[in-house]
């Protein structure tokens, strides 16, 4: 009686519905990421069952209308929800390892096994890069630059100016040292100086922000409520020297003693993450490489903060994560591939009369500028 075989076709499509899990679930920003309207990361896959170079998402706001009380007529005074719709386009990003039959003699399924944990590794600092960059993406409507210090210099304000002046409701500088309003970033980031404590990233400046979020922003930016106690969190990604400043702080270190049993039983907490009024502070640490804006303050390197609640980050999938196999060399040689057609990017909604892209705003963050007590 003969056996029975897997066809080997189904164990490596076993092996990429295993890797794509592994995958989402051991990304840095996994705690944060969901397919609904209360994540801070708002994932969605509709293209991999059609075809398309982009996917929309639905910006859903606050409603703010008083109830319609006793007697008083309800049919015609229904709510606008004021919605607007974010367009996030994908492309293919892959990346592949080869092995050489002299170094190890791998079975088909036994390569991917094999370079499995490199080929994962990649891909989830690539998605955890992408969502950093996303963060700090300043938009115009038709223009988008990086949050570097290099991209802001040779930008001289044709792009940054104007996306200060749209999201004046929604940016702060440390201790209120420059009015956002005012439009002129470069003239902001000058404002702040390394010697000035108040100017740091401390719990006052993360209240501010928090307070803007909630109050002056408009439209007003959602606190995402956990499942597990029904308690409202905002998620704040600190650059790491703006961390380190708020974690040597005393009103921080007495706070942690205090909440930190609570805040393990969280799934939005991570060890090393900081708990302080309804915000989760995670040091986020691609932006040292590459949001060190240096040479930019007053005698001070300035570095940004960002302040994340409902809807902050788009990530599209039009193809998960999958792997692929090729011989080279005749035969002398093997290589296996991972690729996925995917796009991440911060959320923006327009703000133009009958417009999603007019005068955009970002939707769910609060983007905050503090100085550096170093330079390194």
């Amino acid at each position: 009686m003969a056996d029975t075989r897997v066809a080997s076709g189904l164990t490596v499509e076993q092996w990429d519905d295993k890797y794509f899990t592994e995958y989402l679930t051991e990304n840095r920003y996994a705690g944060e990421m969901g397919t609904n309207e209360n994540s801070i990361i708002q994932v969605k896959e509709n293209l991999t069952k059609k075809p398309g170079d982009r996917i929309n998402f639905a910006l859903v706001n606050k409603l703010t209308q008083d109830a319609i009380t006793g007697r008083d007529v309800l049919e015609g005074n229904e709510e606008d929800m004021a919605s607007r719709s974010f367009e996030l386009a994908v492309d293919k990003r892959r990346n592949a390892v080869r092995v050489a039959e002299i170094d190890e003699q791998f079975s088909a399924i036994g390569l991917r096994d094999a370079a499995k944990s490199v080929l994962k590794d990649w891909s989830l600092k690539d998605t955890e890069r992408l969502i950093s960059r996303a963060l700090g993406r300043m938009s115009n409507g038709t223009t988008a630059i990086e949050m570097t210090a290099a991209a802001i210099t040779a930008d001289g304000g044709t792009v940054t100016d104007v996306w200060l002046q749209n999201n004046s409701d929604r940016v702060w500088f440390g201790n209120n040292a420059y009015v956002a309003s005012s439009g002129d970033l470069s003239a902001g980031f000058a404002t702040l100086t390394k010697g000035t404590a108040a100017e740091l990233l401390t719990t006052a400046n993360l209240d501010a922000m928090k307070f803007i979020a909630l109050n002056k922003a408009n439209p007003k930016i959602r606190p995402i409520r956990t499942e597990a106690n029904g308690r409202h969190y905002f998620v704040v990604y600190a650059h790491p020297l703006a961390f380190r400043d708020l974690a040597s702080s005393s009103a921080m270190q007495q706070a942690q003693r205090e909440v930190r049993l609570e805040m393990e039983n969280n799934r939005l907490f991570k060890g090393g993450d900081l708990y302080w009024n309804g915000m989760i502070i995670k040091e986020d640490y691609d932006l040292y490489e590459y949001s060190t804006l240096t040479a930019l303050g007053d005698t001070s390197t300035v570095v940004p903060v960002y302040l994340c609640g409902a809807q902050a980050v788009g990530a599209a999938y039009a193809k998960r994560w999958t792997s692929k196999e090729q011989t080279f060399d005749y035969g002398d040689k093997r290589g296996v591939a991972i690729e996925s057609i995917y796009g991440i990017d911060k959320m923006r909604f327009g703000t133009a009369s009958g417009s999603d892209t007019g005068t955009p705003k970002d939707h769910g963050v609060v983007t905050g500028f503090v100085a550096s007590s170093t330079d390194a």
